[in-house]
């Protein structure tokens, strides 16, 4: 082994375990998009079972299939570019603390992260947290910027 390897090998097992407050592998998925109970929560063409049911025993009153005017939260899917202009209009249907998580489809080439970001800057909201969703899709949240509230 050569010199560079072996302190490659002794970083490596001197790495600090991540400390618990840090580590969200633990976590429901739910909590990691941030839902409290008594919420005002609407989602928006997203399917995922695991998250409904989940969703639905945090907060049973949320809104599916329907806008929310003072929304806390709304969640939104998009599965093609064109689908990020409603961004601009959801993003007046939201609390003034409120967010909106973009679920879109990962590692596809016809809508990527940067497609969303640029949508979201382009309704005026800022990016400010990712999440992975599930195995196939992930999640970016978006707020109203601080300065604008």
């Amino acid at each position: 082994m050569t010199t560079m390897r072996k302190m490659t090998v002794q970083r490596k097992s001197r790495a600090k375990a991540r400390a618990p407050e840090r580590d969200y592998s633990h976590r429901l998925l739910i909590d990691k998009l941030g839902v409290k109970p008594g919420q005002r929560v609407a989602v928006l063409g997203v399917e995922s079972a695991e998250f409904l049911t989940e969703l639905a025993a945090r907060v049973p009153e949320y809104s599916r299939g329907k806008r929310l005017n003072g929304a806390d939260l709304i969640f939104f899917s998009v599965e093609a570019v064109a689908d990020l202009a409603q961004l601009n209009s959801l993003g007046r249907s939201i609390h003034k603390n409120g967010a909106i998580w973009v679920v879109y489809p990962k590692g596809q080439l016809h809508i990527r992260e940067i497609d969303v970001i640029t949508a979201g800057k382009s309704a005026g909201l800022t990016d400010n947290k990712v999440c992975s969703f599930s195995a196939t899709h992930t999640a970016l949240r978006f707020c109203i910027p601080v300065a604008e509230r």
